[in-house]
């Protein structure tokens, strides 16, 4: 059976950042379907939100309704990432369920970062002073760059692994869990979440 857990898991981080007063240039939308078992349980929308300016916002919104029978279970799933000059500066994660609410935090000191997760079954605080510059959110907009061996993972508050596989093929894998993610022409087209039960699949729909 599905547990909250899992389908927290599955709908990791995506971002949208609040940006400052400046003008914003045009906004880059991706829509994409979760499914498990074939079967569609819910959206998802990465968004990239340049300024005029250093900053960029990132943003993911997740929402998800599984009635599986008896099994019932409700997730919206938000990640706001804010990057000036290529560093990020502060990601916020909310999610809200049927099983209460939960979040974490990651806010450039000037120094370092503090870093809170307080999610289902994941309570984790820690302080980080190298910058940040590549998060879970830069995968929803093109290939990982030549060498680029982590992302910032904003719902756990450290860092997935990355690897390349075979062409337009990338692994992240944390603590045992592994994710593919799969790229057509640069673009993110397919994100396979592996588990024991039932992979998910997060899918790019067509403008």
């Amino acid at each position: 059976m599905l547990t909250l857990n899992l389908l927290l898991l599955t709908f990791l981080p995506l971002s949208t950042s609040v940006g400052d007063a400046s003008p914003l240039a045009a906004a880059e939308v991706r829509h994409y379907s979760i499914e498990v078992a074939g079967i569609r349980v819910g959206s998802m929308t990465a968004t990239r939100q340049a300024a005029v300016g250093p900053d960029v916002t990132y943003s993911l919104v997740s929402d998800v309704k599984v009635n599986f029978l008896l099994y019932h279970l409700k997730i919206y799933y938000q990640v706001i990432n804010r990057f000036h000059n290529g560093q990020l500066l502060l990601s916020t994660v909310e999610a809200h369920t049927n099983q209460g609410d939960f979040a974490s935090r990651a806010e450039w000191k000037g120094d370092h970062y503090d870093i809170v997760a307080d999610q289902y079954k994941h309570h984790y605080k820690a302080t980080e002073t190298q910058p940040i510059r590549y998060a879970v959110t830069n995968l929803f907009f093109g290939e990982p760059p030549a060498g680029q061996a982590r992302a910032f993972a904003e719902y756990f508050g450290d860092y997935f692994a990355l690897s390349r596989g075979k062409a337009g093929s990338w692994q992240a894998v944390r603590d045992g869990r592994e994710d593919e993610y799969q790229y057509a022409n640069g673009q993110l087209v397919k994100i396979i979440k592996k588990n024991p039960l039932k992979n998910f699949i997060i899918r790019l729909l067509p403008e």
